[in-house]
């Protein structure tokens, strides 16, 4: 029996998301369990290179667990999302990846204010993420990252319009988006600054083709991000993730996920069998 192993995330890396983090994996798991597969779990702080399985569903981002689970790559164990891809998708890594190929992305210049957000690891306080309303704001809340040892920072204009959430899981079609509307919930308040949803319409087919391209250069299978919606319909992406929680959508995205996991584990026996 095909032995699947989730590592849940770290406490830190899912600010006020903690639950929500975990019951994504674990209601992917469960369909994987009913698919007759031998599930288990383990928190990334007890990861360890003697834990073994074929598939590791790994929500990690420490870089104790993502140096384990590179090793389990080189003795070719199946891991999602790819360590590499996890590690690509710190944020200054991702919006170089965005302007270098022309993937919509907040300008770098703007009148509205501008956001100032940490660029070497996922954020995990609201300290993290700030948002300045003119140049000397802006000033001053750089002056507190470089304080707290914090120099890989992402500054970036504020954009007016709609915020809009999406999730996607590569390689099974799926892919959501949803308004956010003020009061809804939210990690750190942030939404708040773009208010209530005017409905401004955008492309779908658009957004999902960049998402999908950023989460292919990205090299991730499961992803969620936010963008902003201008009153013209174009948009820009501000924010792209490893494996989110999905929570507006579980259930979907949970048996998208299981989906891909499968794919992954009969095309690997595949090529195991081509091979002898």
């Amino acid at each position: 029996m095909t032995r699947i192993l989730k590592v849940y995330r770290a406490e830190r890396f899912s600010p006020n998301s903690v639950e929500r983090d975990r019951a994504i994996i674990d209601a992917a798991g469960d369909i994987l369990t009913r698919h007759g597969y031998d599930v288990a779990g383990v928190r990334e702080s007890e990861l360890t290179e003697n834990v073994d399985a074929e598939v590791f569903m790994s929500m990690a981002r420490t870089r104790q667990a993502l140096a384990i689970l590179k090793g389990k790559e080189r003795e070719g164990r199946i891991v999602i999302n790819s360590t590499v891809g996890v590690e690509r998708c710190q944020r200054s890594t991702i919006d170089r990846l965005m302007r270098a190929n022309r993937i919509p992305a907040a300008p770098l210049e703007g009148c509205d204010g501008y956001w100032i957000k940490r660029g070497d690891e996922a954020a995990q306080s609201k300290d993290d993420v700030a948002f300045a309303q003119n140049d000397d704001d802006k000033r001053r809340i750089l002056s507190r990252f470089e304080q707290r040892g914090v120099t890989d920072v992402v500054v970036t204009a504020h954009v007016e319009g709609d915020l809009v959430k999406f999730y996607g899981v590569a390689g099974t079609g799926f892919f959501r988006s949803f308004r956010h509307a003020a009061g809804g919930y939210s990690k750190f308040g942030d939404e708040a600054v773009n208010g209530q949803p005017h409905g401004y319409g955008f492309e779908q087919d658009s957004l999902q083709a960049d998402a999908e391209r950023l989460a292919s250069l990205a090299g991730i299978d499961i992803y969620g991000g936010d963008c902003i919606v201008r009153s013209d319909g174009t948009y820009a992406i501000i924010d792209f993730n490893d494996w989110p929680s999905f929570a507006v959508c579980r259930d979907e995205a949970a048996e998208a996920i299981a989906a891909n996991i499968m794919f992954r584990i009969n095309d690997k026996h595949k090529q195991k069998v081509k091979s002898k």
